[in-house]
């Protein structure tokens, strides 16, 4: 039996891949906005652990296209112990089309780039990389632990290695003080990285967070979601990332976007003018999810 610790989270479109557990919870797990991994204890799982999980998978699965490595920052391990499990999974599945995992900056930074050249090398296809903001200002507020510099940095290692790139950002997060900053820089952001994949989510309180205690106790302002239309209408018209693949389409977004920029980009834009003149519907708060 392949084991878990704890609540289990994936990008959207890992929804039918294998997940294992490389790391237990986040490396970081400092952000203010975030409640995924608070209940647990950040450590890398013994090798041993992770092939006899991989061992159960084999045994219960005969095909397996893709597999996620979790928890939330699986490339904190050092490359030589990254390696050996990817040398294990190409030896076990060597069917797999596809592995991915996310990296927090910090992970990838504390990599040489030949560490990551070896890594992708060895079936690493694809790191999920939160941005949040562009902006240092909203960074500093929200405890991401990097500037906006050091998050792309980290984005052009992975893309330097031949990785595919899918960033996150998180609309709404530097609330209406901080909004126009926020777009701005994060497009810029963007921008210098051109990450094959973009996912732009809405800021949601659904468990308890500091950033929610701060919004209950009326020190954050949740910004309505014609706010939150006019913070991305702003971001797509300033953003420059051809080829991109960009997605608004979460279950916590108000109106849902989705095309290829900059050839898409103002189709885009036209359909948020159009939810500003009430002319395409927001998505009601009760079908909002994280």
């Amino acid at each position: 039996m392949i084991e878990y610790e704890g609540r289990v989270f994936r990008p959207p479109s890992e929804a039918h891949s294998l997940i294992v557990q490389v790391t237990i919870g986040c490396s970081h797990n400092k952000c203010t906005f975030c409640d995924m991994y608070r209940e647990k204890c950040f450590r890398i799982r013994r090798l041993d652990q992770v092939k006899r999980d991989f061992e159960a998978a084999r045994q219960m699965y005969r095909k397996v296209d893709r597999i996620f490595l979790a928890d939330g920052d699986a490339l904190m391990c050092r490359a030589e112990h990254m390696a050996e499990i990817l040398c294990y999974i190409r030896e076990i599945f060597p069917e797999c089309e596809r592995v991915t995992s996310y990296g927090s900056p910090a992970s990838i930074l504390c990599k040489t780039q030949d560490e990551l050249n070896m890594l992708h090398t060895l079936g690493l296809d694809m790191i999920y990389l939160g941005l949040e903001s562009g902006s240092d200002e909203v960074l500093r507020r929200v405890n991401k632990g990097e500037t906006a510099d050091e998050i792309v940095r980290a984005g052009l290692m992975v893309k330097q290695a031949g990785m595919k790139l899918s960033v996150t950002c998180i609309a709404g997060l530097g609330s209406l003080e901080l909004s126009e900053e926020h777009a701005i820089g994060t497009a810029e952001a963007l921008s210098r990285m051109k990450p094959e994949y973009i996912g732009l989510l809405t800021l949601l309180f659904e468990l308890e967070t500091p950033l929610m205690r701060d919004w209950k106790e009326g020190r954050f302002y949740l910004m309505n979601p014609i706010e939150i239309a006019q913070e991305t209408l702003i971001l797509l018209e300033h953003i420059d990332a051809e080829g991109s693949v960009f997605r608004a389409n979460h279950a916590s977004n108000y109106v849902n976007l989705a095309g290829t920029l900059n050839a898409d980009r103002e189709a885009m834009c036209e359909r948020l003018r159009q939810a500003l003149e009430g002319k395409v519907k927001f998505k009601n708060e009760a079908f909002r999810a994280r």
